[in-house]
């Protein structure tokens, strides 16, 4: 079984947040693949269904969206993982990364939290080794800023390259499932392309794609 998570705060207040972006893709895979309806689990709301492989077989997935707010969302994955017996080979997080410009995405295995606080959060409370999805919000420039940041819906403007990248992200889940998640990120950008910039400046039409 997979299991895919995304990170927010859960209640109407937060979830057109920035923060909230992990949220917003599980929400996506579960309604473009079918999955079944949302019920309480885990600390937080679980979907359950199947995804093929590029081969065409079908694999048991799990989807989760903690409802312990973001600083506590290992808790919520942890348990999860316990309970299914679910390597972190196997578990696979989306969130909000300020170090990436809007639009951009990265994979990643392992390492330290960057900052966040629900990655810092899974690390102390399920494994550090899950597989990360790293989906690029950009940064206000200034540390001081990043709360008020990631706690602010993404704008109007935001909405094209947000939309794109998260139907990118469903519509390339199934290469997840062979591990490859190289191969997992160059669909997203090729489905998706945004421009190489600075995050903590906005992208310009003259940056390189």
């Amino acid at each position: 079984m997979l299991l895919i998570a995304g990170l927010g705060n859960p209640g109407a207040k937060y979830a057109g947040n920035r923060h909230n972006i992990g949220f917003m893709a599980v929400d996506r895979f579960a309604s473009k693949h079918g999955f079944g309806p949302w019920r309480t689990r885990f600390q937080g709301e679980i979907a359950e269904g199947t995804l093929p492989t590029e081969d065409g077989v079908k694999v048991k997935a799990l989807l989760l969206k903690p409802q312990t707010f973001m600083n506590n969302s290992g808790h919520s994955v942890g348990e999860a993982m316990r309970f299914h017996k679910i390597t972190p080979a196997n578990t696979i997080i989306f969130y909000d990364e300020i170090d990436l410009a809007p639009g951009r995405f990265r994979m990643k295995t392992g390492g330290g939290a960057a900052g966040h606080n629900g990655i810092r959060s899974i690390i102390a409370q399920a494994d550090a080794n899950v597989r990360r999805a790293r989906m690029g919000v950009g940064h206000p420039g200034d540390k001081e800023l990043v709360h008020a940041h990631v706690l602010s819906d993404f704008a109007k403007a935001d909405q094209p390259w947000l939309n794109a990248l998260i139907d990118a992200c469903a519509e390339a889940l199934p290469m997840l499932l062979a591990n490859n998640d190289d191969k997992y990120q160059n669909e997203v950008m090729r489905l998706a392309p945004a421009p190489k910039s600075d995050p903590r400046k906005p992208p310009t039409d003259k940056e390189e794609s």
